[in-house]
């Protein structure tokens, strides 16, 4: 593992990129940016067009490590090339940003009122490759949309197990049990996901540390023993389908959470803006999600 990256994402101020749409959510990524589905007709053609997208938002002036830590990848964009360098080492090299990857392959049917991980068969594959690419950490997706003991147990159990594997492999885990923020019993759910997180994170030896990525609590401040625990090395927060103000504003109250926000960075992006109009539309998010992270609490 890069003791720099290690270092910079234990202790660096700014906030975590969520540039990971896969398969299925691409389609919904590329019709927000202003690209319908008509403008393709393969997988290839839809994965080359998301990565001109992303290409578009890493190169762009304002996409930097002043305001960014790191960025999470989706696999086919780790294996694609950003000016003649796989985007993971452009990412490092040209703009200081640790890259991250997107390990899970989806979510099961919900069950227990969770959708637990599919299986991951190849996973050893995977990570040897992401290692081989230079990537610091991956993250992987559960969702809680319930409060269901049993449910969100599972949930917990699974991105642990998983989460050894990749600590396993030399990389560092950002375990993501997303609470869906449209849940009639958010907070129950979210008390419940705590317990179950702690039990865990006591349980690791001394020299395993893990991130956290959660959903930021409707309790301000439920997550912050977690910022402070030896094990973790990071708790970061996701938009969770709030706009990028509410999600910032709640974020704002939840001392030691920063941001790793997807759609609430790049809701006002769009294929059609000049390049001066799309650097200042991802700038005014930038900043304003960097200040979200860093404001005190």
């Amino acid at each position: 593992m890069n003791k720099e990256q290690l270092k910079r994402m234990g202790s660096g101020e700014g906030f975590i990129a969520a540039l990971d749409q896969s398969g299925g959510s691409t389609p919904k990524a590329l019709k927000a940016y202003g690209v319908p589905e008509t403008a393709y007709s393969t997988d290839d053609e839809m994965f080359t067009l998301v990565h001109e997208m992303r290409t578009r938002v890493i190169k762009s002036p304002s996409f930097t490590s002043e305001y960014i830590l790191g960025a999470i990848l989706f696999e086919n964009t780790m294996d694609r090339l950003i000016d003649d360098k796989y985007t993971a080492d452009f990412l490092w090299e040209e703009k200081g940003i640790i890259p991250f990857l997107k390990v899970d392959k989806g979510l099961a049917e919900e069950a227990e009122g969770v959708q637990i991980m599919k299986p991951m068969p190849d996973l050893d594959q995977l990570l040897k490759r992401a290692v081989d690419h230079h990537v610091f950490g991956t993250k992987m997706r559960s969702v809680i949309k319930e409060a269901n003991k049993e449910g969100i147990k599972k949930v917990v159990d699974q991105q642990f197990e998983v989460a050894m594997q990749i600590v396993k492999a030399g990389l560092m885990p950002i375990i993501e049990p997303e609470v869906d923020v449209y849940s009639e019993d958010k907070v129950e759910s979210e008390e419940l996901l705590k317990a179950e997180i702690k039990s865990h994170l006591d349980q690791l030896d001394e020299d395993t540390q893990v991130m956290l990525k959660l959903t930021i609590p409707t309790n301000a401040g439920l997550y912050t023993e977690f910022s402070e625990h030896p094990n973790v090395l990071r708790v970061v927060a996701l938009s969770g389908g709030y706009s990028r103000e509410e999600a910032n504003e709640k974020l704002s109250k939840n001392k030691g959470l920063i941001a790793s926000f997807s759609r609430a960075l790049s809701q006002d992006l769009s294929a059609d803006q000049t390049e001066e109009e799309f650097d200042k539309h991802l700038s005014d998010a930038i900043k304003s999600i960097y200040e979200a992270s860093i404001a005190p609490k």
